[in-house]
Parts: structure tokens; C-alpha cells; sequence
């Protein structure tokens, strides 16, 4: 089985940044790969002027704020500037061994990879002219310079709710038959993986192991 992979577009954030934007992340792909009864939900972001909806499931609410808990603590116990948390789809299937008895193994047909690159709070500062010292409100500045960076957040959010959408929208072939009509349909799994270059190559190398090569999105 072929594993379609999107690596979504990187995310520039600060810290109290992170957890919005996942939850407007994440309750998207499972919204549009819920393909079974769901009680749609329209939510308000309040730090963007961006309206995402959730499937109304109160056991995905909870899985996914205790990943975003764990993906915000190990932020910050490892404040490396770029991260990653994945998101899986599988099947569970019984897989026949020659000497030992059948055994349960996960075969991966779609992930998902939400890049964020962290960035620190903006410090107000001061600047001279060529002249004279000249005095400038940092406030003024530190408020302008927030809000041309938080502008071009949303602008980037936008773009990856809409690609998440071309996504479910071209990649449908490889998705396996419905095993159910409640709610969220497919098993998950929700990871982050290693910080480091290594960590992560070999988290990816094991999962081609396990599904085949994967087909990649940009």
C-alpha cells in the first residue's frame, strides 16, 4: 500500500501562537477526512479572522489537546526554531507469519506534516538617525511590526487550510473503504517526531519500511 504524504507549508509563530493554530490545523484534516457522521461545528479563531470547522467529536477534542499539550511542552524543554508534529491515518490488518501466529500491523496510506518554525517574542527597541540621536515610541514600533507579522501569519494559514483542501480534493484513489459511519472513520495517530535531522530521517526511513515509498506534496 502507497502512503500519500502532504507536507504542509511552514508556519511562522510565536509560542502563544502555537496552540490555535494547531487546533485549526488539525480539526481541519480530520473534518475533511471524517467520512462519516459527524455533527459539524463552526469555530471562531480568536487571534485571526479565520473560521474553521470541527466534527463535533468530544474524544477527538481531548486527543487533540493532549498532543498539542505534549507538542507545546516539548517546545519548550527544546526550543529549536523549526518543528514538526504528523498526523496518520491506517489500517489494522492481520498479517500472516510463517512461523508465529498472525499478528496486527498498521499500514499507513496518508500522512500529514505540520511544519512550524518558532520565533521569539519582538523586543520594543529605539534607533538613531544619521544626524542626531532621534527617540522612537518602541511601543509604536513593537505594535507595527507585530501586526505586519501577524498579518502574514493568516495570510499562510489561509494557504494551508486551502491546501489541505486541494489535498483531499486530487489524493482519493489510495483512500481504503469506509470500516465505519461513526464520526472519525479511520484510525490515527497523532506524533513529533525527533528535533534533530537524524531522528527525523530515520523516523521517515521506518516509515517507508512500513508502507512503501511515499508519494510527496508540497
Amino acid at each position: 500500500m502507497n502512503c500519500e504524504v502532504c507536507q504542509l507549508k511552514e508556519l511562522e509563530l510565536e509560542h502563544f501562537e502555537v496552540r490555535e493554530v494547531l487546533r485549526c490545523v488539525l480539526h481541519t484534516i480530520f473534518f475533511h477526512r471524517a467520512l462519516g457522521l459527524v455533527r459539524p461545528k463552526d469555530v471562531d479563531l480568536e487571534l485571526f479572522d479565520i473560521t474553521y470547522v470541527q466534527c463535533g467529536d468530544l474524544d477527538l477534542d481531548k486527543k487533540i489537546e493532549e498532543k498539542i499539550d505534549q507538542f507545546i511542552d516539548r517546545v519548550e524543554k527544546h526550543p529549536n526554531k523549526k518543528n514538526q508534529i504528523c498526523l496518520s491515518f491506517y489500517e489494522v490488518k492481520n498479517k500472516q507469519g510463517t512461523w508465529f501466529p498472525k499478528k496486527l500491523e498498521r499500514l499507513y496510506w496518508e500522512q500529514w506534516y505540520i511544519n512550524l518554525n518558532m520565533v521569539q517574542q519582538l523586543k520594543a527597541h529605539s534607533s538613531k538617525s544619521h544626524h542626531s540621536k532621534v527617540v522612537v515610541d518602541p511601543g509604536e514600533s513593537a505594535v507595527e511590526e507585530t501586526s505586519i507579522r501577524r498579518a502574514a501569519l493568516e495570510a499562510s494559514l489561509r494557504e494551508v487550510l486551502f491546501q489541505i483542501i486541494e489535498f483531499v480534493n486530487e489524493k482519493k484513489d489510495h483512500v481504503p473503504p469506509i470500516p465505519n459511519l461513526d464520526g472519525i472513520s479511520f484510525p490515527y495517530e497523532i506524533t513529533i517526531p525527533g528535533s534533530s535531522d537524524s531522528a527525523f530521517g530515520m523516523d521517515m526511513f521506518k516509515r517507508m519500511l512500513q508502507t512503501g515509498h511515499p508519494t510527496m506534496l508540497s
